[in-house]
Order: C-alpha cells, then structure tokens, then sequence
C-alpha cells in the first residue's frame, strides 16, 4: 500500500484531525492561512482555529496574477508557468508559518487549498451553447503537497461544476455544518471581493438553505482605489464617506439583469468591473469626483444585499454574521444596519476563531474534513457532495 493512502486511512480515524484551510480571493490581497483542529463530519462537525495570519502578496505577485485575471485573452504560455508557480509560493508561505508559530509538517495532516481564482464563468456569462459552467483557480495542488510534505486536497469547485451547479459559492457547506442553530434563524454575509450569503432558518436541512452571490462586495471599490488613489482598498470607507451618492449612477448598476436573476446564483469580476463603470459614466456623461464615485459604489454594495436579504421574505428575528474584508468597511456596514428592519441582529461573526477574516479559509478545511470523513452517498442532494481532488507527496 503506498504510504500516504496508507497515512490517509489513519487521518480518517483520528478523533480530531489538524487541517490547515488556504483562502486567496478576487481581493487579490494575500493569502489567509487557518490551522483548524476539526472533529466529526457533516453536522457533528467541531472547529476551532488554533492559528491564523494573512500573508500579503507582495506587489510583484499582484502584478503576475492580474496579468491574467478575469481576462478573456491571456498569455497561455505565461498562464501555464504561473500555475506551478502560485502553487510553490503557496507553500512556502505555509512553511513560513508553521515556523514562525512552531508547528512540525508532520503534525499537520491535511492541507485544503481553494487556490487563486483567475476566470469564474457561469453559464450565464457566455453565449457558447456547447459549454456549461465553467471556473478556473491555479495554484497546483501537488506542488503544495511536495514541497510542504503534507496531504493537500485542491481544486474544490470543479466537483459542484460537475454535479451540475455553478461553481461557487460553497459556503452553505461549511456555513450549515458549522452554524446551524434549530433555535433561530441565522444569516452568512461574507463581503468578499463578491458578497454572498447563506441564510439557514429554523430547521432548515441542508437542502433548504439559500446560499447565493448577491452583487460586488468590494471588488469595485477596490478596482476603483487602486486606479485612482494608489491604493490597494478604502480603510473603513472613509473615501467613500467624503463622497455624495449619485442616484443616476447607483440606479444603472442596480439595473443590471444579474440583480433580478432568482437565487441561487454566481458571479465575479468578469461582470463588476472598472470597464462596466466606465462605459456606464460615459453613456450617460456624468461628471463625478472620484469621491462620488466611491460614495455610489459603497451604497451599490450595500443596496445589492439589502435588495437580495428582503428577497427571503422571512419573519422573526435573524442574526446577520459578518465576514469578509467587508465586514471592516465601517460606512458600509453603517449602512447596512441603516437599511435593514429592527428584526435583523448584525454583528461581526467571532466563534473560537472562525471570526470576520479567518472563516474562509475555514470553509475549505471542513470541505477538506469532508472529502475524507463524509459518509454520506445521496447524490441527489447538495449534501451528498464531496469536493476536492487529492494530492500525495512525494
């Protein structure tokens, strides 16, 4: 029997297994580590985060994954050697980490790897009728896997693809395992580069939950500040707060027909970007200040989710659980407490450190967790998912 299958089998009867969970979102900002000691599976699943860091990218990176992000043309040959290479820097930063808070590799037994998203495609975003849904993360698992010697599972979106949804978002997994309460309804809202939500009632399976991408988060924003200010995103909104919303502006991007599509649904940068804002500030030849501009689009985000959490037509009172680097913006978030009813409890999410900026990242160590320990053979039910592709060290 080879080693690490051999390996692999003992993770699965450990009672609690370490699992390091990797984010690097649409942001672009760096790449969120969490070391989580997890037990169980399904909805006996336990977690708790013992260690967290985000790693930012150096500018030199950014520039190397913008090159090819949410572009329709790209150089192949550039995209093919970037690929290995996100995977190698990955985990070296992994290594890096597990030094600095003295954690042995062989203490580690999985590592999840969501990887770097560079194009997300769902149908609804091409016209192509021989193709369905399509993404694309780089970021090779096994790279990770041999040069940190640890078991990584990879490439999580491909599986929900194949079984016939869109590819993202897969929060509601994690979300339901973790947060499911039969005594009150709870709400997700990740604000993201995209801002998604899951919304889990009162006795909701995991069938019955909503889990959808509801508009920009701070993909926008940030777009927005990196052209005009020099700067990676508005600290606490405070761009934003020196602006004045222009209606016209806010009223043709809440007009786009993603916002009237019917949950669930996906989206990304390929649709809320600087060229849409461009081409719709020139079609109707506004002439706005750039804090205007930022103003509009902090109010477009919070509009978005407010317009798509009055959608679930629900009742009694929800607590709203804020992630995300969002979840800092203060004068959006002021906004969304000024938006939604007196019934809507909105605080920042803080549970043994799956908190605003680690829960990502956590999302995918349990998607790991489940990959491994998943009993569950329904495969009529998005609970009968299991995700990830394997890869062994040498």
């Amino acid at each position: 029997m080879n080693p690490h299958i051999k390996k692999l089998y003992q993770i699965t009867t450990k009672q609690h297994r370490t699992i390091i969970g990797l984010m690097s979102g649409t942001s672009l900002d760096g790449l969120d580590i969490a070391v989580c000691e997890i037990s169980g599976a399904g909805l006996q699943t336990q977690c708790k985060v013992t260690h967290f860091a985000t790693v930012d990218y150096d500018d030199a990176t950014k520039e190397k994954i913008l090159s090819v992000f949410s572009k329709d043309s790209v150089d192949l040959k550039y995209l093919t050697l970037l690929n290995p290479w996100i995977g190698n820097l990955h985990a070296r930063l992994i290594n890096e980490q597990l030094s600095k808070w003295q954690i042995e590799q062989k203490n580690v037994d999985l590592i999840a790897s969501h990887g770097q998203t560079i194009y997300h495609c769902p149908r609804s975003f091409h016209t192509n009728t021989e193709f369905k849904n399509g993404t694309l993360q780089i970021g090779d698992g096994d790279h990770i896997a041999v040069d940190t010697g640890i078991i990584t599972i990879s490439d999580f979106r491909q599986k929900h693809i194949a079984a016939g949804f869109e590819g993202a978002p897969l929060a509601q997994y994690g979300d339901y395992y973790l947060f499911a309460d039969q005594q009150k309804n709870t709400l997700l809202l990740n604000i993201g580069g995209i801002a998604n939500f899951t919304f889990i009632g009162k006795n909701h399976n995991i069938n019955d939950i909503i889990c959808s991408d509801i508009g920009p988060g701070n993909t926008l924003m940030d777009q927005y500040v990196r052209r005009h200010f020099n700067m990676n995103f508005d600290q606490n909104g405070q761009l934003a707060s020196k602006g004045v919303v222009c209606k016209e502006l806010l009223s043709a991007l809440m007009s786009l027909d993603f916002v009237e599509h019917p949950m669930p649904k996906t989206t990304g940068p390929e649709l809320f970007n600087i060229d849409l804002l461009d081409s719709i500030i020139l079609d109707k030849k506004l002439q706005l200040s750039h804090y205007d501009i930022l103003a509009t689009l902090n109010e477009l985000t919070a509009c978005c989710i407010v317009t798509h959490i009055n959608k679930l037509q629900t009742s009694g009172t929800i607590e709203v659980l804020l992630s995300g680097g969002g979840a800092h913006n203060v004068t959006l978030i002021n906004k969304l407490k000024d938006k939604l009813t007196n019934n809507f409890k909105v605080v920042k999410l803080d549970n043994d450190g799956i908190n605003t900026d680690s829960k990502e990242a956590v999302l995918f160590a349990v998607l790991a967790n489940e990959c491994v320990m998943s009993e569950s053979t329904d495969e009529d039910t998005r609970g009968g998912l299991t995700m990830g592709k394997l890869s062994l060290p040498l």
